[in-house]
């Protein structure tokens, strides 16, 4: 008989939750729906406080290091909070990862850049706390570009679909090599959880589900209808 999600929920270890995929993957969505259900604090990534970022989408190669150095900083700042003690909540789910800083920096900036960059980085990623799970949203370049569109983000207008095209692959690539945390991989091309109860209970299932192994893939078929 598959245990009820409450009772998956009272019994589990796990107490950090990050979020991750591409822009346009649901991110922000789904961890936004989880910390409610859980009743966990939620940490979202301040990307509008970055005043470099709308420029960067205009001119990527004019203001990539700008932009990259300025979310390094805020995201360290951010996380060295989460130390910490939270008496209020025995949740914590963030939008996005730390390490995931690194897939931006190797895409966009030029080598003397990444140069600075690695030498900033490697002096303080050591004091990052660790998430118990992260959860990979692998998504299609054609729904990436179409929730997107659909949210109409202001900074997002000229974003194009070869960036995230490339994007998107240099995700796979780091993830399917993650081994700081266990790591759930969900193929969402098939699932809307942000709409579909029954989608966002399935995959809270597979968050919580015990025994499993350092790196686990869902991949349901067929689920949007």
């Amino acid at each position: 008989m598959k245990p009820s999600l409450d009772s998956l929920i009272q019994e589990t270890d796990i107490r950090y939750i990050a979020i991750e995929g591409v822009i346009g993957a649901g991110k922000t969505s789904l961890a936004s729906l989880i910390a409610e259900r859980l009743g966990g604090n939620l940490i979202l990534e301040k990307f509008e406080e970055n005043p470099f970022l709308p420029k960067f989408y205009d001119d990527p190669e004019r203001y990539a290091f700008q932009t990259q150095i300025f979310f390094l900083l805020s995201r360290y700042k951010q996380q060295q909070q989460l130390y910490q003690t939270d008496l209020f909540h025995k949740f914590l789910v963030s939008d996005y990862i730390f390490d995931k800083d690194k897939i931006f920096a190797y895409l966009t900036l030029a080598d003397d850049e990444l140069k600075l960059y690695e030498t900033l980085i490697q002096s303080i990623e050591h004091n990052i706390p660790t998430p118990d799970i992260v959860v990979y949203i692998q998504s299609s370049v054609e729904r990436l570009m179409s929730n997107i569109k659909k949210r109409g983000r202001e900074i997002e207008r000229n974003m194009s679909e070869e960036y995230i095209k490339d994007l998107n692959e240099a995700y796979n690539y780091f993830f399917f090599r993650y081994k700081a945390a266990p790591l759930l991989i969900v193929n969402a091309s098939n699932i809307d959880f942000v709409n579909n109860k029954e989608h966002f209970d399935e995959l809270l299932h597979e968050i919580f589900r015990p025994n499993k192994a350092p790196v686990e893939y869902y991949n349901p078929v067929n689920m949007i209808r």
